[in-house]
C-alpha cells in the first residue's frame, strides 16, 4: 500500500510538472479497477467505460491541484463516488421503471432468476439516500472497510458504521414492499 502511495504521489508530481506521460501511467495502472467500480454499478460494459473516461477528464483537468493530503486512490474514489451518484441521480428513474424487462416465465431458470434478484437488489440500493448508497457501493462492491470508507467519504467511521445500518434496513423495507 506504502509503494503504491508513493509511486502514485511521484506520479503526480511528475504530471503536475508537466511530464503528461506521467498522468498516462497512473491512467493505466487505475483504469481496471475503476471499469471495475463502474461496472458493478450500471452493469454496462460501455457505460462503465464511458464514467471512467469522465473520472480521467476530470482527473487531467483537476490534478494540477493535488495536494498529496490523502492517497490518490482515495481523492479517485471520491471522484467515482461522486460521478457514480450523479450517474444514478440522472438515471434514477430509469432504472427504477425498467422493471419492465422483466423475462418470460418460460424462460426462468436459476440464473434468470438471480440476474432478476441482483437487479431487484440494484434498483434497491438505487433509492437509498445518497449517503447510505455511498457507503453500500464501498462496502459491498469494493469490500472496504469502515476505516477507508471513512477516508473516501470524509465522514467519520461511527457514522459510516451507521449509514450502512440503516441502508440495509431500509434496503429490506423496499424489497418486501414488492
Amino acid at each position: 500500500m506504502q509503494n503504491n502511495m508513493h509511486r502514485d504521489h511521484e506520479l503526480i508530481r511528475k504530471f503536475q510538472n508537466g511530464d503528461t506521460k506521467s498522468f498516462d501511467k497512473l491512467v493505466k495502472i487505475h483504469l481496471p479497477a475503476m471499469i471495475g467500480f463502474f461496472i458493478t454499478i450500471t452493469h454496462d460494459k460501455m457505460l462503465a467505460e464511458d464514467l471512467a473516461q469522465d473520472v480521467f477528464l476530470k482527473l487531467f483537468k483537476y490534478l494540477k491541484n493535488f495536494r498529496f493530503e490523502s492517497t490518490f486512490k482515495t481523492y479517485l474514489y471520491r471522484i467515482n463516488l461522486n460521478t457514480a451518484n450523479t450517474w444514478i441521480t440522472r438515471n434514477k428513474w430509469k432504472n427504477i421503471l425498467g422493471l419492465d424487462k422483466a423475462p418470460e416465465p418460460t424462460q426462468w431458470n436459476q440464473d434468470v432468476e438471480r440476474d432478476w434478484q441482483r437487479k431487484e437488489l440494484r434498483d434497491a440500493i438505487v433509492r437509498l439516500p445518497k449517503k447510505q448508497r455511498s457507503v453500500v457501493f464501498l462496502r459491498i462492491n469494493n469490500e472496504f472497510s469502515f476505516s477507508q470508507i471513512s477516508e473516501i467519504t470524509g465522514m467519520s467511521e461511527g457514522t459510516a458504521k451507521v449509514n450502512f445500518h440503516h441502508a440495509k434496513k431500509k434496503l429490506m423495507e423496499i424489497i418486501n414492499e414488492k
